[in-house]
């Protein structure tokens, strides 16, 4: 008769050193593939912002042109330009659009804390963040990158546009 001993036969498992290296390197390279696109969001969201922007503006100036059409100030030119009330505060307009707009467009606004404006002599204004490093000035174009450029109407037939520059 044989008697069986019990022996401890466990063997000890685990990662060798090699293994470890290879999921080490390809979880850098999907890091690295992954990266860029979570970096990007940054843009994304400016982006999106300034759309938001944009949207308002134009919001903004259909408000004041339908209240000049309430008055019947849509066709006053630069020279006989008129006022409209829009939400308790007096817009100067011209064609029926915000004449200025930084200084008639702002008051229909609420983005002063956030957004900076320039007038461009060229007409218009432009309404970028204020975290913007380098500012435009007055003669800057109206493609400055990552800013909102808001050009009033200069005819009857020619109305007022906002437009967005991307590129934060």
């Amino acid at each position: 008769m044989r008697v069986l001993s019990m022996k401890n036969n466990t063997q000890q498992q685990g990662f060798t050193l090699i293994e470890l290296v290879i999921v080490i390197v390809i979880l850098g390279i999907l890091a690295a593939t992954a990266a860029p696109k979570f970096i990007d969001l940054q843009g994304d969201a400016k982006d999106a912002t300034l759309q938001a922007v944009k949207a308002s503006t134009e919001t903004a100036m259909a408000a004041v042109y339908a209240k000049s059409l309430i008055a019947g100030v849509e066709k006053n030119n630069a020279a006989d330009a008129k006022t409209v009330t829009v939400n308790g505060t007096t817009v100067n307009v011209v064609f029926g659009y915000p004449k200025d707009a930084n200084a008639d467009l702002k008051k229909v606004l609420d983005i002063d804390a956030d957004f900076s404006y320039v007038d461009l002599t060229a007409g218009g204004v432009l309404m970028y963040p204020t975290t913007i490093s380098t500012a435009p000035t007055a003669t800057s174009a109206s493609t400055f990158a990552c800013s909102v450029y808001y050009k009033a109407a200069t005819s009857a037939t020619v109305k007022a546009v906002a437009t967005v520059n991307t590129g934060c």
